[in-house]
């Protein structure tokens, strides 16, 4: 591959560097894992201490030890009015969002679909339920399965 350790000056050159962004950031976000191994520390205490009051930072790697050096995996901190947060198991929280996003869809669609009293909504000139409706009064309605009924593609 192209990756190389870095020589002792290029590596004070990028930590200068990472401090300067740190210093004026108000929210970051790291991601720096290695799969087997210890998170790499690219944030460190003192850049932290630069940081200004209100700043956030969100250290993805805190199950492999964190970007952060002041990272505290599954905690969410305040050092010197920054805000550090430590996320573990990432993973298992995204089908809790998706399907709160689903739910939420979902109810909205409903509520074109059904009138306050229960009923359901024949009008089908709002597009959205006209093009959910594939078949009424056994009749299809929805061109593209028309067509695929019909042997098209």
């Amino acid at each position: 591959g192209y990756a190389r350790e870095l020589t002792p000056e290029e590596k004070a050159q990028e930590k200068e560097m990472v401090a300067k962004a740190v210093a004026e950031a108000d929210v970051i976000v790291t991601t720096a894992a290695i799969p087997g191994r210890k998170a790499p520390v690219l944030v460190t205490r003192e850049m932290v201490e630069r940081m200004r009051p209100g700043a956030v930072l969100v250290d993805l790697a805190a199950e492999s030890g964190g970007n952060c050096e002041l990272t505290r995996p599954g905690e969410t901190v305040s050092v010197h009015g920054v805000t550090l947060v430590g996320p573990l198991n990432l993973p298992s929280q995204l089908p809790y969002h998706a399907s709160q996003m689903f739910a939420k869809n979902l109810q909205a669609f409903l509520t074109l679909l059904i009138t306050k009293e229960g009923t359901l909504v024949t009008d089908f000139s709002d597009e959205i339920l006209a093009q959910s409706l594939l078949v009424s009064g056994g009749e299809v309605r929805h061109a593209p399965t028309q067509k695929l009924l019909e042997g098209g593609a």
